[in-house]
């Protein structure tokens, strides 16, 4: 059994020992905070894309690092799911992207025919850049990728593509693969497009993704609103996935 004194002596010294660490911890957190919390990298923009997101209560339905509602899907890493293009597609009109599945409301501040092209492009860059910044926050691995295996892609199917054609295929990339895939890598939302060159000629490809319900009039496919030159692109793109030899 300790003594008074001993009994002293451990609390004084106990205590001096967990409040040196406390202090040490506390420098060693504020020392890496600027590392970690990506901070030299918050520009006005992604300030303006903070100040929509609280402006909007986007909370109120999705979970921003772990914090907000579940109603929603979580953006933490949305940058790492989406591009900036297909997001300024969405955003335009949430539920054109998803007919009839997306609740998301339809704000006007990033609709060009409510506020004008150019305020449009620059809100949906705001917010892109916010969630851009908050993607390269340091947060010890949070969210956690899906734990799911890799698959590999078919040794049979021919996407062996101009590398002019790749290039001019980011609006394929950006847009189209969110829901289609080549070479299973890509989305599931739509059919794959393996060999979608040999089952369809041009002019049915052109109808289909200029506006899909004029062929399929149940079809949930989002008609196309980019301009006539990426609509090009897309069909060169779609004319190179043949399984042919």
């Amino acid at each position: 059994m300790l003594t008074k004194s001993a009994a002293k002596a451990f609390f004084l010294g106990g205590t001096a020992l967990c409040s040196i660490a406390f202090v040490l911890l506390t420098m060693d957190t504020l020392a890496q905070m600027p590392k970690r919390s990506n901070q030299d990298q918050m520009s006005e923009s992604v300030v303006r894309g903070h100040t929509i997101w609280n402006k909007n209560n986007c909370m109120g339905c999705h979970t921003l690092m772990g914090e907000g509602a579940y109603y929603a899907p979580e953006l933490t890493k949305v940058m790492e799911r989406r591009s900036h293009a297909w997001i300024a597609e969405f955003l335009k009109d949430p539920e054109r992207m998803f007919p009839g599945r997306r609740k998301m409301v339809k704000y006007a501040m990033f609709d060009p025919a409510e506020v004008g092209a150019e305020v449009a492009a620059g809100n949906v860059a705001d917010v892109v850049a916010f969630f851009t910044w908050v993607g390269k926050i340091d947060l010890n691995g949070f969210p956690s990728d899906p734990d799911m295996g890799g698959v590999a892609t078919p040794a049979a199917v021919n996407v062996s593509l101009n590398p002019a054609i790749k290039e001019a295929s980011s609006h394929f990339t950006s847009i189209c693969m969110s829901c289609h895939s080549v070479g299973m890598q890509g989305g599931v939302v739509g059919p794959a497009l393996d060999g979608v060159a040999d089952r369809f000629d041009a002019d049915y490809l052109r109808k289909w993704v200029s506006n899909p319900k004029l062929v399929k009039p149940d079809s949930i496919m989002p008609p196309f609103s980019a301009s006539p030159e990426e609509l090009e692109e897309i069909l060169a793109f779609l004319a190179t996935l043949t399984e042919k030899e």
